[in-house]
């Protein structure tokens, strides 16, 4: 029943030992053009949810082998999506728990198609936008050759040893990470970074030039990133 000429809305795992009710969530599921996989047992749904890429995860709670609150609990260890228990347990103390192992959602038998396919693209839609949020916040990295300038946080990693830096070492690397290969004069560093006309003590970029290799060099005779350029300035190798 699935409308295979058009794109896929999303790919869902149905962990059901009763046939006729997983094949009629599949049914409904594949009419809204989802993509579905059934498995019937509480070790083979684990297995199967754990080793393939899946939107949502739809779980009964009585399965053979391995029950449902197990399964959840193990998915929910390595995975964040959804999972949307489905079950004829009608207690409370069944969905209290299967909501505290990580369940997203708990619906009792019977239930709707409409119902279940409208909650499924809830879920899918909430998670999607909350891993979207994440994505867009993730801080902003400068890395070149075992160094990690992470500029959102102010903190330097030299092959993964974090440094300390001061305000004004932070920036003149960066300023010099982020343009690599280009050479600076002594003055433009001075400009850039302390936003004072060339016509100050451009001394001070020598200075924190040298207090930036002690820090990132293996060998400040010899460094391998930040490189003098006699007569010009200097330029960060790549």
């Amino acid at each position: 029943m699935s409308k295979n000429n058009e794109e896929k809305t999303g790919k869902i795992l149905i962990v059901e030992d009763e046939e006729s009710i997983a094949g009629l969530e599949k049914d409904y599921l594949e009419l809204s053009n989802f993509e579905v996989e059934i498995k019937t047992t509480g070790n083979e749904g684990l297995k199967t949810a754990l080793e393939n890429p899946f939107d949502l995860v739809i779980l009964d709670l009585m399965l053979p082998g391995m029950d449902g609150f197990e399964v959840c609990r193990k998915i929910r260890e390595a995975k964040q999506i959804p999972i949307l228990i489905v079950s004829a347990k009608k207690d409370d103390i069944d969905k209290i728990r299967g909501l505290g192992l990580g369940a997203n959602d708990y619906m009792t038998k019977p239930f709707s198609g409409s119902e279940l396919v409208a909650r499924v693209k809830a879920h899918i839609a909430r998670y999607d936008s909350l891993v979207g949020s994440s994505q867009k916040q993730q801080n902003d990295i400068v890395e070149i050759r075992g160094i990690r300038i992470d500029k959102t946080a102010r903190r330097v990693y030299v092959n993964d040893v974090e440094k300390t830096f001061t305000t004004k070492e932070f920036d003149l690397l960066t300023f010099l990470a982020e343009n690599p290969n280009h050479v600076f004069t002594k003055e433009e560093l001075f400009r850039a970074i302390w936003d004072m006309d060339s016509i100050g003590d451009i001394a001070t970029v020598t200075v924190h030039i040298k207090k930036i290799r002690e820090k990132v060099e293996k060998s400040t005779a010899k460094p391998q990133y930040i490189e003098t350029i006699w007569g010009v300035g200097y330029r960060f190798k790549i």
